[in-house]
């Protein structure tokens, strides 16, 4: 059984099935995705991405490139630009597949970032193989995995100096704040790091259809393989479910505690209720008429764009958010995606999608300081918006039990939390309960629709019942 039908919870379920076991999925709402939803909200066919939108840890998986999800519909797409970063000045970074040129088009700090990139890019393949699973074991690949570290473990503040111009620190800190964190500890540098690399080697592509095209293929190999989807059903406790071989939790570690109640052991119990939620995300939906009319060219031709400025202001308003103050300029995270999937749009309206980072659980309503930021970099967006829907933390989380708080990436990256979630284990996936294995994205490797996290956790119930 398997409990949460998110993109980890598909991949535990497909694991499980492919391994010879009998698979049930149960889904507390009435479609199935997760994180990875797609619909139309208020102009018809402008299609948005309910949560997560662009993939690029999803096009890298290295379970996902197993699966022949091609023809279950899923199809990748890539904007001509990954992600740009504008500036004050009015320039802005750009990444692009290509580490040449993405440095040529940064000037000054072309030769720090192909320095920097070109040997991450080049081992982008093998580092993904590495992080994806629990850093407590014995890496297959050393020597690359110790250079990738040598600046992972180092604060984002300290990479940056690598850089001189704005938009060299800018699209490097951009990527940075994907931490959901402070910049300034140690491993700071880390998911930025990562992704940035991972962008070098696989792009940033979003899914053709929307995002639920991953949901709705990885349910179509379940089905093949012999397992059932039922949504609708919400288990309070593991007393609901009937007898069987084994229980995945595609829960956050304090859902699963109350799941399981008496029976998990005190000491991973007091684990669970210990482990440290991320800062929270509130989400604008727009429909854009002419799309958004930013200044920098770059931005024009972006899927993802990054909304901060400076590294110094996205820093700041990183420390603002971790210490429970919304900051007056957050850094938002904006989704072109019709740019790489025109189907997405009606006409001349396009969907645009943007999160903030906010305070954990934050009760106010960031519309209006998001819409200063695109203003900022984009003067005249607002009268091109024919329809805006708010997601606020409250609304993420009735959508979705996991994003509790709005905390979209199952748990704070802390440097305790990125190299021991959700506890400090050899197998982070069992619970201590016999037969019930935890695959949400409070294991390893974290966040991103990439389901290693539900593959991982199968192959160690997979062990535990001796089919490994």
């Amino acid at each position: 059984m398997v409990v949460g039908s998110g993109p980890n919870g598909l991949a535990a379920a497909v694991t499980l099935a492919r391994g010879g076991l009998q698979v049930t999925v149960l889904e507390a709402a009435d479609e199935i995705g997760g994180g990875v939803r797609s619909g139309e909200l208020s102009v018809p066919g402008v299609l948005f991405d309910h949560c997560s939108s662009t993939h690029v840890m999803g096009a890298g998986s290295p379970y996902l490139r197993t699966l022949d999800l091609a023809s279950y519909g899923l199809e990748w797409l890539w904007p001509e630009i990954d992600l740009a970063h504008p500036v004050d000045s009015g320039g802005a970074g750009a990444l692009y597949r290509s580490v040449r040129r993405t440095a040529a088009g940064l000037g000054a700090d072309g030769p720090a970032w192909r320095r920097l990139f070109g040997p991450l890019a080049a081992d982008a393949e093998a580092l993904t193989d590495e992080v994806m699973r629990p850093l407590l074991k014995v890496p297959r690949h050393p020597f690359r995995l110790a250079r990738f570290g040598l600046h992972a473990l180092q604060p984002a503040t300290l990479v940056a100096r690598r850089f001189r111009t704005e938009a060299g620190r800018g699209l490097f800190g951009g990527a940075a704040a994907h931490l959901f964190g402070p910049l300034d500890r140690p491993l700071g540098a880390s998911v930025g790091l990562m992704i940035l690399a991972a962008g070098h080697r696989y792009g940033w592509p979003v899914a053709k259809g929307g995002s639920g095209a991953l949901a709705a293929a990885l349910a179509a190999l379940l089905t093949e393989a012999g397992g059932r989807i039922e949504t609708g059903i919400r288990i309070r406790s593991l007393d609901e479910l009937p007898p069987c071989a084994a229980v995945l939790l595609d829960l956050t570690p304090a859902a699963a505690a109350s799941v399981l109640g008496d029976r998990l052991p005190p000491r991973i119990r007091r684990a669970y209720r210990r482990y440290r939620p991320a800062p929270g995300a509130f989400k604008l939906d727009l429909t854009v008429e002419g799309g958004v009319p930013w200044r920098a060219e770059a931005c024009r031709r972006a899927g993802t764009v990054h909304l901060g400025g400076s590294f110094e202001r996205i820093a700041h308003a990183e420390r603002e958010v971790h210490a429970g103050r919304m900051p007056r300029r957050p850094f938002l995270l904006v989704s072109q995606q019709y740019l790489a999937d025109p189907g997405r749009s009606a006409g001349d309206l396009h969907p645009v999608s943007a999160y903030a980072h906010v305070p954990y659980g934050y009760t106010g309503d960031a519309t209006a300081a998001m819409l200063a930021q695109f203003e900022r970099f984009a003067p005249g967006t607002r009268e091109r918006i024919v329809a805006a829907t708010a997601t606020s933390t409250a609304d993420l989380e009735r959508a979705n039990a996991n994003l509790a708080g709005g905390d979209i990436i199952g748990g704070a990256n802390t440097p305790l939390q990125l190299t021991m979630r959700p506890r400090a284990a050899l197998d982070p996936y069992r619970t201590g309960v016999p037969g019930v294995f935890l695959c949400s994205a409070a294991t390893p490797p974290g966040a991103g629709a990439h389901g290693m996290s539900g593959h991982n956790a199968a192959r160690s119930a997979l062990r535990a019942l001796g089919r490994s």
